[in-house]
């Protein structure tokens, strides 16, 4: 979708972005050479994830700084990784950047390494191997609870002792594929323990199956279940800004995974690839992109709410990163140990 089309039959959103423009124009990211290179290749092309709510206003600021026009693909992670694939075996050049969690799964010959100045600043679990690719926002997995249904107090201390609690059978939930989590607990506690584990959550919690994390954290915040296993700390955050019932709170061990950018190897438009990447990583990206409720990678952008990770105390976090190999043999896993008996 085209941004000049985008602002024609919603102008009144558009002046709801337009304060930050004006800060954008000027700033570390927007390298004198890049930009110059950038504008005389005439476009960009993104294919991304978000949605066109998140996405386009961001881009906007993007195409606003540096007068090249953006089209923007969206699609889900699935969709975006399937898509590639054929292009690349087609040898296609149709698109120059991609921004999903699908962005670390791409095969190594399909992306380019790139040298990203604002790649300083982020967090180092966020720099990919070989710079294919560079985390643009973090997904931190915590728990979740109704605050009317539990008080502070009553929350599971750790991991085993929520396992223990028959008392929550059936008023528990989980994501029906959530493998980063399953990965980290088998990461944290060894197979043989962290099987025993999991069983133990099925058998005394018989947690109920939710199909997508949006939806998990509505069902929490509603009061439909009290509690969520594991959900993304943003989605939660998101529910409590708006006014829901319903907070984190730290349990061992915490996954952390990324949502990334990655610059296409047959890119047709390069020189913007490479600046539309460094914009991502920028502070006043980052600081863009918190509005929606995504958790910055950047240590000097705080993010919304700015107790957001600092409330789940000192956790041990570990990072995922999964290959498509990968993410299969864990979701058949968590599946196997999920399933009705």
């Amino acid at each position: 979708m085209k941004l000049s089309a985008w602002r024609a039959v919603c102008p009144a959103l558009c002046l709801l972005w337009t304060p930050t423009l004006a800060v954008a124009q000027t700033q570390s990211w927007l390298t004198p050479d890049l930009a110059a290179a950038a504008k005389a290749e005439g476009s960009l092309t993104v294919y991304s994830s978000m949605n066109e709510q998140e996405g386009l206003p961001l881009w906007k600021l993007f195409e606003a700084a540096t007068g090249v026009p953006v089209s923007y693909v969206r699609a889900s992670d699935t969709q975006l990784l399937s898509r590639i694939s054929i292009e690349a075996r087609a040898k296609q050049r149709s698109w120059d950047i991609t921004v999903s969690t699908a962005a670390v799964k791409i095969p190594i010959e399909a992306v380019a390494p790139v040298d990203l100045p604002e790649a300083a600043a982020i967090m180092p679990e966020a720099r990919g191997k070989d710079k294919r690719w560079h985390g643009v926002y973090a997904h931190y997995n915590a728990p979740a609870y109704n605050t009317n249904a539990v008080q502070p107090a009553d929350l599971p201390k750790g991991l085993e002792d929520f396992a223990a609690r028959k008392d929550l059978k059936g008023r528990v939930a989980i994501d029906a594929a959530d493998s980063q989590w399953l990965s980290a607990i088998f990461q944290s506690y060894g197979e043989e323990r962290g099987r025993k584990l999991v069983a133990n959550i099925v058998e005394n919690l018989d947690p109920v199956l939710i199909d997508g994390h949006l939806q998990l954290a509505r069902a929490v915040a509603s009061g439909e279940y009290q509690y969520a296993l594991t959900n993304y700390v943003s989605l939660t955050s998101n529910m409590k800004l708006s006014g829901a019932p319903t907070d984190t709170f730290g349990i061992d061990p915490i996954p952390l995974f990324f949502g990334a950018v990655a610059v296409s190897a047959q890119a047709p438009h390069p020189n913007a690839a490479r600046l539309a990447a460094n914009f991502l990583l920028s502070r006043e990206a980052q600081d863009f992109s918190k509005q929606a409720g995504r958790i910055p990678v950047r240590a000097d952008v705080t993010p919304n709410p700015p107790d957001a990770i600092t409330k789940l105390g000192a956790r041990k976090i570990v990072p995922v990163v999964f290959t498509t190999d990968d993410e299969r043999k864990w979701q058949k896993t968590f599946q196997d140990l999920f399933r009705k008996k």
